[in-house]
């Protein structure tokens, strides 16, 4: 289908190093900018996720109406979806006593169930041909779902399974690069694509918790404000750098 016949341009960003340096480190904010609000602050798990879920719907609605890709909008929805993720996953273990088994299997059905209605109505799950607003409703509703399952089943192999935080992460990060290595080989783009963007949230959230837990617990003791500070900066630094080259751009087509 042809963007200009279509109305709708793709509001996506090319996937490149510098997406999925964001992407990670995205991930880990939403994993510990959650736990900052939630404890360290003092909002608590319900107020902390009635909060995200309005900025997300904010920023969903600016992504929604913009003409063309814009960095900062895609990626604080990018950063919102994530903490909103998390808190699902959290709000259903924490308060709801669900366990991590059946969050976990919940999700992974329900993230299934999406890529099928998405295909069938669609014929297309390429982040290439994200060119009308069924298709971006599609993608965001797609993204919320890798998140929730990423947290959970990241949290399930770290604390259920007793595999820590760095064994986690390292596991999960091994994962990324046997995708890597599979899609280099020619494996179909899109799902190589997917399943990386669904590792990348329980090695972002594994990477968070071994950062940001007391050394006891076999973290490293750096606290989830500071973590998340350090992190937030790198993102706002590589988002500002794409949104000067999307601006360039621009100017040069003109």
């Amino acid at each position: 289908m042809n963007p200009e016949k279509a109305g709708w341009l793709n509001k996506v960003p090319e996937v490149t190093l510098s997406f999925w340096v964001i992407k990670i480190l995205s991930t880990t904010v939403g994993e510990t900018g959650a736990d900052f609000l939630a404890v360290d602050a003092g909002f608590g798990a319900g107020w902390t996720s009635i909060g995200m879920a309005v900025l997300l719907a904010l920023a969903l609605c600016f992504q929604l109406r913009t003409k063309a890709y814009s960095p900062w909008i895609y990626w604080l929805t990018v950063v919102l979806v994530s903490i909103v993720g998390t808190q699902i996953t959290d709000i259903m273990t924490d308060m709801l006593d669900i366990s991590l088994y059946t969050s976990t299997a919940v999700f992974f059905v329900l993230l299934a169930i999406n890529f099928m209605v998405w295909y069938r109505a669609e014929h297309n799950l390429s982040i290439r041909e994200i060119i009308t607003p069924r298709r971006e409703l599609f993608y965001w509703t797609t993204v919320l779902f890798t998140f929730a399952l990423g947290t959970a089943a990241g949290d399930l192999a770290t604390e259920a399974l007793g595999l820590g935080f760095t064994l986690g992460a390292v596991i999960f990060g091994a994962l990324i690069a046997t995708t890597l290595v599979v899609w280099r080989m020619g494996g179909n783009v899109v799902w190589t694509f997917w399943i990386a963007y669904i590792l990348t949230r329980p090695f972002g959230a594994s990477l968070g918790d071994l950062l940001t837990q007391a050394k006891t617990y076999g973290g490293l003791g750096m606290g989830a404000a500071w973590t998340s500070a350090i992190f937030l900066c790198v993102i706002v630094l590589l988002v500002a750098a794409a949104q000067i080259s999307v601006g360039n751009r621009k100017t040069v087509s003109q």
